[in-house]
């Protein structure tokens, strides 16, 4: 732990992990909004239910523990 008002290494990787989660969220956010609101023709549902499946296994491979 870094004295007050200063942060060491490990915080400031925590920090970015944060930052990179929270840009990833609003993407994917953006992401469905577009893809859920675009007319894709006979596709649409494929696609849609095809971008939930990737969301998921990406969400699966980021939480991945040992």
């Amino acid at each position: 732990m870094s004295e007050r008002f200063s942060l060491d290494k490990s915080e400031w990787i925590s920090v970015g992990k944060g930052l990179l989660i929270a840009v990833v969220g609003a993407g994917l956010t953006y992401t469905a909004q577009w893809i859920s609101g675009t007319d894709f023709g006979d596709w649409t549902p494929l696609i849609v239910a095809g971008f939930a499946v990737i969301t998921n296994l990406f969400r699966k491979w980021s939480t991945k523990n040992k």
